[in-house]
């Protein structure tokens, strides 16, 4: 076998950043990431990520028929190249806000509240803009402010200041709440995924190898010490790599617990169905699964203003000559510019986030109305409702079989309908009202409160933020303790959305990036 110092499984938020920190403090590492390299324009172009979701480049990871959403099949794609899901979201740079992580090192997660985060947040960041106590300049991870703004968006800023919601220049900043442009993880018109800012820079130094089509099967276990792991090529042909210190789970929340399940880590109610034997007891492997969901509000528009066919003849064209030549344009967007995050609930903290979009968005199995619209979309954004991931057998390439339980609280379904609602009195609001024809979602049925309800379960969809499925903690169903190190185990570590305690408040690609700088730091130290 050959060995490495480490070996870090996933070169997705966390994987990427792991590795460059090891890489630059001399480490010999070994990356494994089970898709193929991110060297496609379409990852590239960021308005044109759309256009990368449901290839071979994402898992088409899909729940079991959701009892809180009418019965259906909710679907939660995930990166699968280089980069990961950095390299296919749409870009916005939230961290969540202070409350999320004092209520981690509350919960059992020492270590971990916000004064202790914000130094590896700013660490990771290379703000354009920004730079004080709560923003760093120096870091691999590029966030810029918009480089093109749709006239929907600040319609939309308009709107929502006319319903008395306050404007905001940094969700990241001193307060989260309020309505404004997103920062992303781009620069000069690029996307700035973690393979393009971590990896790249180190892609050349003997220290680092990667190895893309390597999917990992299962841990290598010398009783309770994990040394290295098996994985199955992209050619077939299955190899097995040693660690000469420690192995770093970072594959993301559905495929990091499968890993642990198919070597033997996990529950032996979930593990006997599939002949594995058990190799370490851990009952919270899988469990706990939390996600963001939001339920669209549609308006059509008067006029063709939105960005409905720009990706179709010869507007497409034209944008992507314009992006081509003068890196300038539509093209430069990440589309959903602006958003906010709104307290619908009077507690003093926001508890639903917008994410707008002008365009009408459809799902997998639900197609977006024809024509051109402005979406508003509110999230749920601290979920009550709690669900399971675990093997659909022992054959390591089945997808596992996701119980999300999305709205399947009281709480989750009435904070939905506090946001349709609100998204309603925005679209009426006079900057949207004098361009949008009509609403078409809710419409009418949103009047009353079992039409919101209904309109909320229907049109429910994940906002593809699954976690908390190894979370750290120091209960008997906590997976991993607060230096990420798996229970129990020696030379495994996690460094992924799955340790998460709760889901944060808000997109979930800049905290699995300052996970991954603490447990590089834990590695370090």
């Amino acid at each position: 076998m050959e060995s490495f110092d480490h070996i870090v499984v996933g070169a997705g938020s966390g994987g990427a950043t792991v590795a460059r920190r090891l890489v630059d403090a001399g480490r010999s590492v070994l990356l494994l990431e089970a898709g193929p390299s991110d060297r496609v324009p379409f990852v590239h172009i960021p308005g044109a990520f759309v256009k990368v979701i449901g290839t071979r480049r994402t898992w088409p990871y899909a729940t079991e028929p959701e009892p809180g959403a009418a019965g259906r099949v909710m679907h939660v794609p995930q990166g699968r190249m280089l980069g990961g899901s950095s390299s296919v979201n749409a870009m916005i740079y939230i961290r969540g806000d202070a409350q999320d992580y004092d209520d981690w090192a509350a919960a059992g997660a020492a270590g971990w509240s916000y004064a202790d985060v914000l130094p590896f947040f700013r660490k990771a960041e290379a703000n354009q803009r920004l730079a004080d106590d709560y923003h760093g300049t120096d870091g691999p991870l590029r966030v810029s402010d918009p480089a093109y703004r749709h006239p929907l968006a600040y319609a939309f800023l308009r709107a929502a200041q006319q319903t008395g919601l306050p404007l905001t220049h940094d969700f990241n900043g001193s307060r989260q709440e309020g309505v404004g442009f997103y920062q992303t993880t781009t620069f000069d018109g690029r996307r700035g995924s973690t393979a393009v800012c971590y990896l790249n820079p180190v892609r050349g130094n003997p220290r680092l190898t990667i190895r893309t089509g390597a999917a990992v099967e299962r841990l290598i276990l010398q009783d309770r010490t994990v040394t290295g792991v098996e994985c199955r090529m992209a050619n077939g042909q299955r190899l097995r790599f040693a660690a000469r210190h420690e192995v770093v789970l970072a594959a993301g929340a559905l495929s990091s617990p499968k890993i642990l399940m198919l070597s033997g880590i996990g529950a032996e109610a979930d593990l006997a169905p599939h002949g594995i034997a058990v190799r370490h007891n851990l009952p919270g492997v899988g469990q706990g699964f939390q996600d963001h969901v939001a339920a669209s509000v549609y308006g059509g528009l008067r006029d063709p203003i939105g960005v409905f066919g720009a990706d179709r003849g010869m507007k497409a064209v034209r944008h992507m000559l314009q992006y081509l030549l003068t890196r300038t344009g539509l093209l430069t967007s990440n589309v959903i510019e602006c958003g906010g995050f709104i307290d619908t609930a009077g507690t003093g903290r926001p508890d639903v986030q917008l994410h707008v979009v002008p365009t009408m968005l459809g799902d997998v199995d639900r197609p977006a109305p024809e024509g051109h619209g402005i979406s508003l979309n509110p999230c749920c954004l601290r979920p009550t409702s709690r669900g399971s991931m675990t093997l659909r057998s022992a054959d390591p390439q089945a997808l596992p079989v996701v119980r999300a339980m999305n709205l399947t609280t009281r709480e989750d379904v009435d904070t939905v309908m506090r946001g349709v609602a609100l998204c309603r009195r925005i679209l009426k609001a006079p900057a949207l009202a004098a361009l949008v024809r009509e609403e078409l979602a809710p419409g009418p049925s949103g009047d009353t409160p079992e039409g919101l309800e209904d309109h909320a379960r229907r049109f429910a969809k994940t906002v593809y933020h699954p976690s908390c499925t190894a979370r750290m903690g120091t209960d008997a169903m906590a997976v991993t303790d607060s230096e990420l190190r798996v229970r129990g185990l020696n030379g495994l570590r996690i460094a992924d959305a799955s340790v998460m305690p709760k889901l944060v408040s808000g997109n979930t690609n800049a905290p699995c990036v300052m996970i991954g700088e603490r447990c590089a730091d834990f590695l370090l130290r």
